[in-house]
């Protein structure tokens, strides 16, 4: 067995059981607490609600597992299976090598990828979501957004594919440096364009009608310094009974949006609360930290990527006979979550942190009790576990579990 091969087998293996055991773990933990709703919650949320949140947890986690094996055993036939070698042999016998080659293998991955997906989002949306009551889409809207998602896909991804290729073939040994620069413009491109050209394409988004909670959140936003190029209200109950709120775009053209489950779950002192958190987002520069750790794992990685390219153990390893760019790229893409597994759990401590600290300044410019009150009735309504494992929430939650999130509130209601 080639060295790498065994390293790559090594850490899929554990990284695969790792993600199994935390799976289990959420699991077994979720059903133990079933019983019992958290002394800190009682009298808010009712023993149905918090059995409802457990089964609905436990469903999910049950799909993940599934999820996990079936990209386990994806990215083994694409490797050791011989299926990425495979398709680019049979891409050799219909297009010449070059830029076009080398796109159609990697959207020939994705495709392949893709469709295998599909139906565990079928299986998510139309049987699990249904079955606890937040499944709004019918099968049309379903593959309307589909098919959307794949236009979108194609319209960015393959000049973007092109333009990467290009320069990795072409732009000499620094090439991974031109590449990211292209990368970090294709994001912030996205980034601009979204609110205003592509989310439209899949919500409809109305400016805020409620004349006495708008006037109430300009004024909030006024004391705040913050400036924003309207209130939104998108129609989210079209797909889902699940509430949320967010801002999006930059400069001038920021915006807050939302969804109208949330309005209707909230009162205006909770919503002026939650509010409150997402602008403490904004305000404690989360999206900027973000987007700059992204930029810098990023070059790390592309830099990564570079090292490996000439590589012939990278391919052999991976039962890859042809070496080239796209080749390089995709099996890159490939294999690089296996081993940035054990990453995670850093990642979403950091984001748990930014969650902390938007929690505190809502507490300071609005209500804690009131962001309390919303809170509860948001993971009440939207059916969120108040048990996660512990160690699991740790690995993979972006945001901190209940009772600790409560629990910092409560201690700023005492100390403000």
């Amino acid at each position: 067995m080639h060295t790498f091969t065994f390293v790559f087998l090594a850490a899929l293996t554990l990284a695969t059981s790792a993600k199994l055991w935390l799976a289990l773990r959420q699991i077994r933990h979720v059903a133990a607490q079933r019983g019992l709703v958290p002394a800190e919650f009682s009298g808010q949320v009712s023993l149905a609600s918090h059995q409802k949140a457990a089964d609905y947890n436990r469903a999910k986690t049950r799909l993940e597992i599934v999820h996990i094996l079936l990209d386990a055993g994806v990215l083994l036939a694409f490797t050791l299976g011989g299926g990425l070698q495979a398709l680019d042999d049979r891409l050799g016998a219909l297009l010449a090598p070059g830029l076009w080659r080398g796109t159609a293998l990697i959207l020939g991955v994705v495709l392949i990828a893709s469709l295998l997906e599909i139906p565990l989002n079928v299986y998510r949306t139309f049987v699990i979501e249904a079955r606890f009551g937040f499944n709004k889409a019918t099968p049309t809207l379903f593959v309307a957004d589909l098919l959307k998602q794949t236009l979108l896909a194609l319209l960015f991804g393959v000049p973007l594919l092109l333009s990467v290729l290009w320069l990795m073939a072409e732009a000499g040994p620094d090439w991974w440096l031109y590449v990211w620069l292209t990368w970090m413009t294709f994001n912030l491109l996205v980034l601009a364009l979204y609110p205003s050209f592509i989310a439209p394409l899949f919500n409809k988004f109305t400016p805020l009608g409620n004349a006495a909670l708008k006037s109430r959140i300009e004024q909030f936003l006024q004391k705040c310094g913050f400036r924003a190029e309207g209130l939104f209200v998108m129609d989210g109950s079209k797909r889902s009974g699940h509430g949320n709120a967010y801002f999006t775009g930059f400069g001038k053209g920021k915006r807050i949006v939302f969804f109208d489950t949330l309005l209707a779950q909230l009162d205006d002192n909770e919503i002026e609360a939650v509010l409150a958190h997402e602008l403490g987002h904004f305000k404690r520069h989360h999206v900027y930290k973000r987007l700059a750790w992204m930029f810098v794992v990023s070059l790390l990685f592309l830099r990564l990527l570079a090292w490996l390219m000439d590589k012939s153990w990278f391919y052999q390893g991976l039962n890859v006979t042809s070496q080239g760019t796209a080749m390089a790229l995709i099996l890159f893409f490939l294999v690089i979550p296996v081993f940035g597994f054990l990453l995670q759990p850093l990642a979403s401590l950091y984001s748990r942190k930014h969650e902390f600290e938007a929690d505190r300044y809502a507490a300071q410019q609005s209500s804690a009790r009131h962001l309390i009150q919303a809170l509860v009735k948001l993971y009440r309504d939207n059916a969120s576990t108040l048990t996660p494992d512990p160690l699991h929430s740790a690995v993979y939650d972006s945001h901190p579990p209940a009772a600790q999130r409560i629990a910092q509130l409560r201690n700023a209601m005492h100390n403000g």
